[in-house]
Protein backbone atom coordinates (compact mmCIF):
# COMPACT_ATOMS: atom_id res chain seq x y z
CA UNK A 1 0.00 0.00 0.00
CA UNK A 2 1.33 3.48 -0.65
CA UNK A 3 1.24 5.78 3.15
CA UNK A 4 -0.83 9.03 1.75
CA UNK A 5 2.62 10.76 2.74
CA UNK A 6 4.56 9.61 -0.78
CA UNK A 7 1.19 9.86 -2.89
CA UNK A 8 2.13 12.57 -5.33
CA UNK A 9 -1.76 13.56 -5.64
CA UNK A 10 -2.18 14.14 -2.01
CA UNK A 11 -0.67 17.76 -2.41
CA UNK A 12 -4.25 18.63 -4.85
CA UNK A 13 -6.28 18.49 -0.53
CA UNK A 14 -5.73 21.77 -0.10
CA UNK A 15 -7.69 22.83 -3.39
CA UNK A 16 -10.74 21.00 -1.56
CA UNK A 17 -11.94 22.81 1.65
CA UNK A 18 -14.60 20.28 2.77
CA UNK A 19 -11.15 17.84 3.37
CA UNK A 20 -10.17 19.92 6.15
CA UNK A 21 -13.61 19.38 8.13
CA UNK A 22 -15.09 16.03 6.91
CA UNK A 23 -14.06 12.62 5.63
CA UNK A 24 -15.21 12.97 2.61
CA UNK A 25 -15.99 9.84 0.75
CA UNK A 26 -18.72 10.01 -1.69
CA UNK A 27 -17.76 11.56 -4.96
CA UNK A 28 -19.77 9.06 -7.00
CA UNK A 29 -22.49 11.18 -5.39
CA UNK A 30 -21.25 14.83 -5.25
CA UNK A 31 -17.55 15.56 -5.81
CA UNK A 32 -15.79 18.25 -3.51
CA UNK A 33 -15.89 21.23 -4.12
CA UNK A 34 -12.91 22.88 -5.39
CA UNK A 35 -11.86 26.09 -3.35
CA UNK A 36 -11.54 27.98 -7.04
CA UNK A 37 -15.17 27.79 -7.41
CA UNK A 38 -16.18 30.54 -4.81
CA UNK A 39 -14.02 33.23 -6.99
CA UNK A 40 -14.93 31.68 -10.59
CA UNK A 41 -18.70 32.66 -8.88
CA UNK A 42 -17.25 35.88 -7.57
CA UNK A 43 -16.06 36.54 -11.64
CA UNK A 44 -19.66 35.65 -12.42
CA UNK A 45 -21.29 38.27 -9.94
CA UNK A 46 -19.04 40.98 -10.62
CA UNK A 47 -19.42 40.40 -14.44
CA UNK A 48 -23.42 40.70 -14.09
CA UNK A 49 -22.55 43.78 -11.66
CA UNK A 50 -20.19 45.83 -13.90
CA UNK A 51 -20.73 44.23 -17.36
CA UNK A 52 -25.06 43.42 -17.69
CA UNK A 53 -26.12 42.31 -20.64
CA UNK A 54 -22.76 43.52 -22.40
CA UNK A 55 -21.55 40.16 -20.97
CA UNK A 56 -23.64 38.03 -23.35
CA UNK A 57 -21.56 39.13 -26.38
CA UNK A 58 -18.49 39.74 -24.24
CA UNK A 59 -17.91 35.58 -23.37
CA UNK A 60 -21.61 34.47 -22.23
CA UNK A 61 -23.17 33.47 -25.24
CA UNK A 62 -20.33 31.44 -26.09
CA UNK A 63 -19.24 29.72 -22.98
CA UNK A 64 -21.38 26.62 -23.46
CA UNK A 65 -19.17 25.74 -26.00
CA UNK A 66 -16.30 27.06 -23.96
CA UNK A 67 -16.96 24.37 -20.96
CA UNK A 68 -18.11 21.89 -23.63
CA UNK A 69 -14.28 21.86 -24.89
CA UNK A 70 -12.77 21.55 -21.02
CA UNK A 71 -15.25 17.74 -20.56
CA UNK A 72 -14.49 16.98 -24.35
CA UNK A 73 -10.34 17.00 -23.65
CA UNK A 74 -11.16 14.81 -20.48
CA UNK A 75 -13.41 12.49 -22.64
CA UNK A 76 -11.52 12.01 -25.50
CA UNK A 77 -13.91 14.08 -27.81
CA UNK A 78 -12.73 16.54 -30.72
CA UNK A 79 -13.49 20.03 -29.75
CA UNK A 80 -17.14 21.65 -30.79
CA UNK A 81 -18.83 18.01 -29.70
CA UNK A 82 -19.94 18.46 -26.60
CA UNK A 83 -22.95 20.66 -26.03
CA UNK A 84 -24.01 21.16 -22.13
CA UNK A 85 -27.33 20.67 -20.95
CA UNK A 86 -29.30 21.28 -17.08
CA UNK A 87 -28.66 17.04 -16.12
CA UNK A 88 -28.11 14.03 -17.70
CA UNK A 89 -32.04 13.11 -18.48
CA UNK A 90 -32.10 16.56 -20.23
CA UNK A 91 -29.12 15.69 -22.42
CA UNK A 92 -30.46 12.53 -23.17
CA UNK A 93 -33.35 13.47 -24.49
CA UNK A 94 -32.34 16.19 -26.83
CA UNK A 95 -30.84 12.77 -28.49
CA UNK A 96 -33.51 10.98 -28.15
CA UNK A 97 -35.69 13.76 -30.20
CA UNK A 98 -33.18 13.18 -32.86
CA UNK A 99 -34.94 9.53 -33.60
CA UNK A 100 -38.00 8.69 -35.41
CA UNK A 101 -39.10 5.25 -34.58
CA UNK A 102 -39.82 3.62 -38.17
CA UNK A 103 -41.40 0.18 -39.71
CA UNK A 104 -39.58 -2.32 -37.45
CA UNK A 105 -36.75 -0.07 -35.91
CA UNK A 106 -38.28 1.49 -32.93
CA UNK A 107 -36.82 -0.69 -30.05
CA UNK A 108 -34.42 0.96 -27.26
CA UNK A 109 -32.06 -1.43 -25.48
CA UNK A 110 -31.62 -0.52 -21.84
CA UNK A 111 -30.78 -2.01 -18.82
CA UNK A 112 -32.26 -2.62 -15.18
CA UNK A 113 -29.21 -1.78 -13.84
CA UNK A 114 -29.22 1.87 -15.53
CA UNK A 115 -30.28 5.20 -13.30
CA UNK A 116 -34.12 5.18 -13.10
CA UNK A 117 -34.41 8.45 -14.39
CA UNK A 118 -33.08 7.21 -17.78
CA UNK A 119 -35.73 4.21 -17.53
CA UNK A 120 -38.08 6.52 -16.97
CA UNK A 121 -37.30 9.19 -20.11
CA UNK A 122 -37.11 5.58 -22.44
CA UNK A 123 -40.43 5.02 -21.14
CA UNK A 124 -41.80 7.71 -21.95
CA UNK A 125 -41.27 7.89 -25.27
CA UNK A 126 -43.16 4.44 -25.69
CA UNK A 127 -46.20 7.31 -26.46
CA UNK A 128 -44.47 7.38 -30.05
CA UNK A 129 -44.25 3.96 -30.87
CA UNK A 130 -40.59 3.27 -29.32
CA UNK A 131 -40.64 -0.01 -27.85
CA UNK A 132 -38.74 -0.33 -24.37
CA UNK A 133 -36.51 -3.80 -23.88
CA UNK A 134 -34.90 -3.47 -20.67
CA UNK A 135 -31.75 -6.48 -20.20
CA UNK A 136 -32.51 -7.91 -16.42
CA UNK A 137 -29.67 -7.22 -14.02
CA UNK A 138 -30.41 -10.57 -12.01
CA UNK A 139 -29.53 -10.77 -8.39
CA UNK A 140 -26.06 -9.53 -8.43
CA UNK A 141 -27.14 -6.09 -9.86
CA UNK A 142 -24.69 -6.22 -12.41
CA UNK A 143 -25.60 -5.82 -16.52
CA UNK A 144 -22.74 -7.32 -18.77
CA UNK A 145 -21.95 -6.51 -22.42
CA UNK A 146 -22.92 -10.18 -23.49
CA UNK A 147 -26.34 -9.77 -21.86
CA UNK A 148 -26.77 -6.06 -23.72
CA UNK A 149 -25.30 -7.64 -26.89
CA UNK A 150 -28.05 -10.75 -26.77
CA UNK A 151 -30.31 -7.90 -26.35
CA UNK A 152 -29.82 -6.31 -29.73
CA UNK A 153 -31.16 -6.75 -33.18
CA UNK A 154 -32.74 -5.60 -36.47
CA UNK A 155 -35.26 -4.39 -34.81
CA UNK A 156 -33.02 -2.00 -32.77
CA UNK A 157 -32.95 2.11 -33.21
CA UNK A 158 -30.81 2.66 -30.01
CA UNK A 159 -28.86 1.09 -27.23
CA UNK A 160 -28.65 3.05 -23.98
CA UNK A 161 -26.14 2.22 -21.50
CA UNK A 162 -24.13 2.27 -19.08
CA UNK A 163 -19.87 2.69 -18.68
CA UNK A 164 -20.13 2.73 -15.07
CA UNK A 165 -23.04 0.88 -13.03
CA UNK A 166 -24.12 3.68 -10.27
CA UNK A 167 -25.44 0.81 -7.56
CA UNK A 168 -22.19 -1.48 -7.93
CA UNK A 169 -19.20 0.77 -9.59
CA UNK A 170 -19.32 -2.15 -12.76
CA UNK A 171 -17.36 -1.03 -15.78
CA UNK A 172 -19.34 -2.55 -18.57
CA UNK A 173 -17.05 -3.12 -21.64
CA UNK A 174 -18.90 -0.92 -24.59
CA UNK A 175 -16.93 -1.91 -27.30
CA UNK A 176 -19.05 -5.12 -28.01
CA UNK A 177 -22.23 -3.44 -27.71
CA UNK A 178 -21.05 -1.01 -30.03
CA UNK A 179 -19.69 -3.23 -32.74
CA UNK A 180 -22.82 -5.65 -32.26
CA UNK A 181 -25.32 -2.26 -33.03
CA UNK A 182 -23.08 -1.08 -35.74
CA UNK A 183 -23.78 -3.98 -37.53
CA UNK A 184 -27.42 -4.08 -37.07
CA UNK A 185 -27.66 -0.49 -38.21
CA UNK A 186 -28.68 0.88 -34.24
CA UNK A 187 -27.21 3.90 -32.92
CA UNK A 188 -25.79 3.64 -29.49
CA UNK A 189 -25.85 6.50 -26.38
CA UNK A 190 -23.32 5.75 -23.38
CA UNK A 191 -24.02 7.26 -20.28
CA UNK A 192 -20.87 8.06 -18.57
CA UNK A 193 -21.67 10.28 -15.46
CA UNK A 194 -20.09 7.35 -13.09
CA UNK A 195 -16.76 6.98 -15.63
CA UNK A 196 -15.87 10.68 -16.47
CA UNK A 197 -13.21 11.43 -14.51
CA UNK A 198 -11.64 8.22 -12.97
CA UNK A 199 -11.96 5.71 -15.76
CA UNK A 200 -9.82 6.69 -18.64
CA UNK A 201 -11.67 6.01 -22.32
CA UNK A 202 -12.25 8.15 -25.38
CA UNK A 203 -15.33 8.68 -26.53
CA UNK A 204 -13.84 9.52 -30.73
CA UNK A 205 -11.83 5.49 -30.29
CA UNK A 206 -15.17 4.16 -28.98
CA UNK A 207 -16.87 5.30 -31.66
CA UNK A 208 -19.85 5.82 -30.03
CA UNK A 209 -23.27 8.00 -31.28
CA UNK A 210 -23.91 9.61 -28.30
CA UNK A 211 -22.02 10.04 -24.63
CA UNK A 212 -23.89 11.62 -21.81
CA UNK A 213 -22.82 12.53 -18.61
CA UNK A 214 -22.33 15.47 -16.00
CA UNK A 215 -19.78 17.35 -13.66
CA UNK A 216 -21.78 16.98 -10.49
CA UNK A 217 -19.59 13.78 -9.21
CA UNK A 218 -15.47 12.75 -10.41
CA UNK A 219 -15.58 15.91 -12.75
CA UNK A 220 -15.87 18.43 -9.19
CA UNK A 221 -18.40 20.58 -11.07
CA UNK A 222 -21.91 20.94 -9.22
CA UNK A 223 -24.93 20.71 -10.64
CA UNK A 224 -26.54 21.70 -13.87
CA UNK A 225 -23.53 20.85 -15.87
CA UNK A 226 -24.79 17.77 -17.67
CA UNK A 227 -23.05 17.11 -21.35
CA UNK A 228 -23.64 15.16 -24.37
CA UNK A 229 -21.49 14.32 -27.15
CA UNK A 230 -22.26 13.93 -30.30
CA UNK A 231 -20.37 12.14 -33.09
CA UNK A 232 -18.81 14.68 -35.27
CA UNK A 233 -20.34 12.70 -38.56
CA UNK A 234 -24.02 12.50 -37.10
CA UNK A 235 -23.38 16.12 -35.39
CA UNK A 236 -23.43 17.53 -39.20
CA UNK A 237 -26.72 16.05 -40.27
CA UNK A 238 -29.17 15.36 -36.72
CA UNK A 239 -32.04 17.78 -36.31
CA UNK A 240 -33.39 17.26 -32.91
CA UNK A 241 -36.84 18.22 -31.92
CA UNK A 242 -35.51 18.97 -28.62
CA UNK A 243 -34.22 22.46 -29.93
CA UNK A 244 -34.25 26.30 -28.53
CA UNK A 245 -32.81 29.72 -30.23
CA UNK A 246 -29.04 28.43 -28.84
CA UNK A 247 -28.95 25.86 -31.64
CA UNK A 248 -29.51 28.76 -34.29
CA UNK A 249 -26.73 29.86 -36.48
CA UNK A 250 -28.28 33.22 -36.70
CA UNK A 251 -29.96 33.23 -33.22
CA UNK A 252 -30.43 37.18 -32.61
CA UNK A 253 -32.26 37.52 -36.29
CA UNK A 254 -35.16 36.82 -34.22
CA UNK A 255 -36.58 34.79 -37.44
CA UNK A 256 -38.99 32.48 -36.84
CA UNK A 257 -38.56 30.97 -40.49
CA UNK A 258 -35.07 30.51 -39.91
CA UNK A 259 -33.77 26.94 -39.48
CA UNK A 260 -30.48 27.25 -39.93
CA UNK A 261 -28.61 25.18 -36.53
CA UNK A 262 -25.52 25.64 -35.40
CA UNK A 263 -22.94 22.98 -36.82
CA UNK A 264 -20.55 22.10 -33.20
CA UNK A 265 -22.03 20.70 -30.63
CA UNK A 266 -24.37 23.63 -29.79
CA UNK A 267 -26.44 22.26 -31.86
CA UNK A 268 -27.78 20.39 -30.06
CA UNK A 269 -28.76 23.37 -27.42
CA UNK A 270 -31.65 24.71 -26.64
CA UNK A 271 -32.48 27.74 -24.42
CA UNK A 272 -30.63 30.47 -23.18
CA UNK A 273 -28.18 28.38 -21.00
CA UNK A 274 -27.66 28.13 -17.29
CA UNK A 275 -24.41 30.62 -16.84
CA UNK A 276 -23.69 30.64 -13.24
CA UNK A 277 -23.23 26.38 -13.43
CA UNK A 278 -20.76 27.26 -16.32
CA UNK A 279 -18.73 29.74 -13.65
CA UNK A 280 -19.08 26.91 -11.38
CA UNK A 281 -17.67 23.65 -13.24
CA UNK A 282 -14.50 25.41 -14.98
CA UNK A 283 -11.99 25.10 -12.12
CA UNK A 284 -13.28 21.11 -11.48
CA UNK A 285 -12.37 20.43 -15.11
CA UNK A 286 -9.14 22.70 -14.94
CA UNK A 287 -7.67 20.43 -12.10
CA UNK A 288 -8.97 16.84 -13.43
CA UNK A 289 -7.74 18.05 -16.52
CA UNK A 290 -4.44 18.57 -14.81
CA UNK A 291 -4.32 15.53 -12.49
CA UNK A 292 -5.20 13.27 -15.78
CA UNK A 293 -7.39 10.46 -15.62
CA UNK A 294 -4.67 7.86 -15.86
CA UNK A 295 -3.37 9.13 -12.81
CA UNK A 296 -6.75 9.40 -10.70
CA UNK A 297 -6.97 5.74 -11.64
CA UNK A 298 -4.18 4.24 -10.61
CA UNK A 299 -4.61 5.69 -7.28
CA UNK A 300 -8.34 4.22 -7.13
CA UNK A 301 -7.70 0.65 -8.26
CA UNK A 302 -5.38 0.79 -5.35
CA UNK A 303 -7.95 2.28 -2.70
CA UNK A 304 -10.68 0.37 -4.09
CA UNK A 305 -8.51 -3.01 -3.58
CA UNK A 306 -7.36 -1.19 -0.29
CA UNK A 307 -11.27 -0.89 1.20
CA UNK A 308 -12.23 -4.62 -0.41
CA UNK A 309 -9.59 -5.94 1.81
CA UNK A 310 -10.68 -4.18 4.75
CA UNK A 311 -14.49 -5.15 4.37
CA UNK A 312 -13.30 -9.00 4.18
CA UNK A 313 -11.35 -8.53 7.29
CA UNK A 314 -14.47 -7.41 9.57
CA UNK A 315 -16.86 -10.13 7.32
CA UNK A 316 -19.01 -7.52 5.54
CA UNK A 317 -21.31 -8.35 2.61
CA UNK A 318 -20.56 -6.31 -0.49
CA UNK A 319 -21.98 -6.44 -4.09
CA UNK A 320 -18.55 -4.98 -5.68
CA UNK A 321 -16.73 -6.97 -8.19
CA UNK A 322 -13.15 -8.53 -7.34
CA UNK A 323 -12.00 -7.96 -10.68
CA UNK A 324 -10.29 -4.84 -10.41
CA UNK A 325 -10.60 -4.42 -14.42
CA UNK A 326 -14.40 -4.25 -13.38
CA UNK A 327 -14.59 -1.82 -10.26
CA UNK A 328 -14.41 1.82 -10.73
CA UNK A 329 -14.58 4.32 -7.76
CA UNK A 330 -16.99 2.67 -5.44
CA UNK A 331 -17.08 -0.22 -2.88
CA UNK A 332 -20.50 -0.76 -1.87
CA UNK A 333 -21.01 -2.33 1.94
CA UNK A 334 -24.21 -4.41 2.48
CA UNK A 335 -24.57 -4.53 6.06
CA UNK A 336 -27.89 -5.16 8.34
CA UNK A 337 -29.61 -1.73 9.16
CA UNK A 338 -27.08 0.35 6.19
CA UNK A 339 -29.36 3.41 5.71
CA UNK A 340 -29.46 4.67 9.67
CA UNK A 341 -25.49 3.51 9.82
CA UNK A 342 -25.07 5.58 6.78
CA UNK A 343 -26.79 8.66 8.57
CA UNK A 344 -25.04 8.61 11.73
CA UNK A 345 -21.74 7.98 9.86
CA UNK A 346 -22.46 11.79 8.61
CA UNK A 347 -23.18 13.21 11.84
CA UNK A 348 -19.79 11.82 12.80
CA UNK A 349 -18.81 13.96 9.52
CA UNK A 350 -18.07 10.94 7.39
CA UNK A 351 -19.52 11.32 4.38
CA UNK A 352 -21.23 8.69 2.56
CA UNK A 353 -24.18 7.81 1.41
CA UNK A 354 -26.84 4.63 0.60
CA UNK A 355 -28.58 2.90 -2.15
CA UNK A 356 -31.05 0.12 -1.21
CA UNK A 357 -30.00 -3.07 -2.75
CA UNK A 358 -26.20 -2.52 -2.15
CA UNK A 359 -26.07 -0.75 1.01
CA UNK A 360 -23.32 2.25 2.13
CA UNK A 361 -21.31 3.44 -0.96
CA UNK A 362 -17.63 4.00 -0.36
CA UNK A 363 -16.55 6.33 -3.13
CA UNK A 364 -12.84 7.59 -2.52
CA UNK A 365 -11.39 10.04 -5.30
CA UNK A 366 -7.97 11.02 -5.67
CA UNK A 367 -7.47 13.93 -3.10
CA UNK A 368 -8.96 11.25 -0.41
CA UNK A 369 -6.19 9.11 1.60
CA UNK A 370 -5.34 5.52 2.88
CA UNK A 371 -5.42 6.54 6.02
CA UNK A 372 -8.93 8.14 5.16
CA UNK A 373 -10.20 4.59 4.41
CA UNK A 374 -8.96 3.23 7.27
CA UNK A 375 -11.06 5.53 9.00
CA UNK A 376 -14.04 4.82 7.25
CA UNK A 377 -14.20 1.52 7.80
CA UNK A 378 -13.14 1.55 11.64
CA UNK A 379 -16.13 4.19 11.96
CA UNK A 380 -18.30 1.92 10.13
CA UNK A 381 -17.32 -0.94 12.30
CA UNK A 382 -17.65 1.52 15.69
CA UNK A 383 -21.45 1.93 14.91
CA UNK A 384 -21.89 -1.37 13.90
CA UNK A 385 -20.79 -2.67 17.00
CA UNK A 386 -22.50 -0.19 18.96
CA UNK A 387 -25.70 -0.06 17.06
CA UNK A 388 -25.92 3.74 17.40
CA UNK A 389 -28.08 4.97 14.73
CA UNK A 390 -29.09 8.11 16.41
CA UNK A 391 -32.90 9.11 15.21
CA UNK A 392 -34.03 8.74 11.92
CA UNK A 393 -36.66 11.26 11.40
CA UNK A 394 -37.60 10.40 7.35
CA UNK A 395 -37.41 7.35 5.17
CA UNK A 396 -36.55 9.32 2.49
CA UNK A 397 -32.94 8.08 0.63
CA UNK A 398 -31.42 11.03 -0.41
Amino acid sequence: MLEASSDSLESWRDEFPILHRSTYMISNSLGAMPRGVALSLAEYAETWATRGVRAWEERWWEMAGEVGNRVAAIIGASAGSVSMHDNVTTAQMVALSCLKPEGRRRKIVCSAADFPSMIRLYRAQEALGVEVHVVSAGDALNVTEEHLVDAIDEDTLIVAFSHVLFRTSFIVDPRPVIERARRVGALTMLDVYQSAGIVPFGVSELDIDFATGGCLKWLCGGPGNGFLYTRPELLRTVRPRFTGWLALSRPFAFDIDDDMLREDGMRMMNGTPPIPTYYAAIPGLDIIGQVGVGPIREKSRRMTARLLDLVDRRGWQTPTARDPERVAGTVAIDIPDALPASRELQAREVVVDYRPRVGIRVSPHFYNTFDELDRVVQALADVVEAREFGEVTSSRVT
